[in-house]
């Protein structure tokens, strides 16, 4: 929709500008692909999978078919499955738990920090049983979780830690890349991501051989070699066209982040003055450096608000409108209370970010915010 007359909307996310951006070197590096004929587990999944690691300042890098994928193949690469608990977040999308469930270990969720919105780490004890294997924090919105908090609890409790860094690429915490501090951590290259795909794509992350020599076995069927299952595996693979346009894009994510942050640091000079009616992002802790992949205020009446941006042509997204445990198919899970989950699920807007959003949007949007707050 288009309230302002004459002024073109400002889209929530406009992917095409990405692909755009690649221009020759992506279409070239596709061509190419089509060309060598080998589609599957070739030269460019393995470069990939080299580059992905260095740039995670990790020993090695597994790709995979997706982001739940590799939530699934980390945590089973590590040992964890049925019988097993796990503790994470209601605060994120289902892919985190639905990747928890596929390797037959049960989530149970804890609740978060009430402004940053990432796992509160004070939680987990109460959470804790005989069961419980692992914890699954997510980086949320780009923001680091508690991440030295939480693995001393895990180390007190000989605990796994597998990071959900699906919304975390580039973020770092303490001079150290976010993934880097638990035993494995798992990415998305879903193409909303920092580091998108032009499709569907995963990897882990991990700094034990053994660990990402299980996982290699588990993403091709268990194969110790061809057509010798060794383990009950499955089938979750990076393609190789994925893979080329990965490495193309992979060579401008430092410069992308860079720019969400210019637009994030904007937005936040030009909306203090909103505050308390519109409440600021959640804030970045002592030494983070966050992704920036998501810009998301808190206001009480969402929809109201909403609606008037949509009315001057300004397109907004909600990360995200029902928690894990309010959804039918994870309501039997193991929780407690989730207060400030609840409370944020009520009250987040995410406003446009994105490398290609052009500054004339960025004030647009800012203009949209202030009129629609001081209504």
């Amino acid at each position: 929709m288009n309230g302002a007359v004459g002024r073109p909307a400002v889209p929530y996310l406009d992917l095409a500008r990405a692909a755009a951006e690649g221009g020759e070197a992506l279409e070239a590096a596709l061509l190419a692909c089509v060309r060598r004929g080998r589609y599957v587990l070739g030269d460019e999944v393995a470069a990939f999978e080299r580059e992905w690691a260095a740039f995670c300042g990790a020993p090695f890098a597994v790709s995979c078919a997706s982001g739940t994928d590799a939530i699934t193949l980390a945590l089973l690469g590590l040992g964890v499955g049925a019988g097993d608990e796990v503790l994470t977040v209601s605060m994120t999308c289902a892919p985190t738990a639905v990747g928890v469930q596929r390797a037959g270990a049960t989530p149970v969720f804890v609740d978060v920090e009430p402004e940053r919105l990432t796992m509160e780490s004070a939680q987990l004890e109460s959470a804790l049983t005989a069961r419980t294997k692992a914890i699954v924090p997510v980086h949320l919105y780009g923001r680091v979780a508690d991440m030295h908090g939480i693995v001393a609890f895990a180390k007190a409790n000989g605990l796994f830690v597998v990071e959900d860094c699906a919304q975390a690429h580039g973020a770092a915490l303490s001079g150290r890349p976010a993934g880097s501090f638990g035993d494995a951590a798992a990415w998305s290259f879903y193409p909303t991501k920092n580091l998108g795909a032009l499709g569907d794509g995963g990897a882990v992350t991990m700094a034990r051989p053994e660990v990402a020599g299980r996982i290699r076995k588990l993403r091709l069927y268990g194969y110790a070699t061809r057509n010798d299952a060794e383990v009950a595996g499955f089938n979750s693979r990076l393609d190789e066209v994925q893979a080329a346009g990965l490495r193309v894009s992979l060579g401008r994510l430092a410069a992308w982040n860079a720019r969400r942050r210019a637009i994030a640091a904007r937005y936040d000079a030009a909306l203090a003055s909103l505050v308390p009616a519109l409440r600021a992002p959640p804030p970045q802790r002592a030494g983070e450096a966050g992704a920036q992949h998501l810009y998301v205020v808190r206001v009480d009446d969402r929809d109201a608000f909403r609606g008037r941006l949509e009315a001057a042509g300004i397109g907004t997204d909600v990360h995200y409108p029902r928690a894990v445990h309010e959804q039918p198919a994870f309501a039997a899970l193991p929780r407690g209370p989730l207060p400030e989950t609840e409370r944020a699920m009520r009250e987040v807007v995410s406003l446009p970010l994105y490398p290609q959003l052009a500054d004339d949007e960025v004030e647009r949007v800012i203009e949209a915010v202030r009129d629609s707050v001081r209504r």
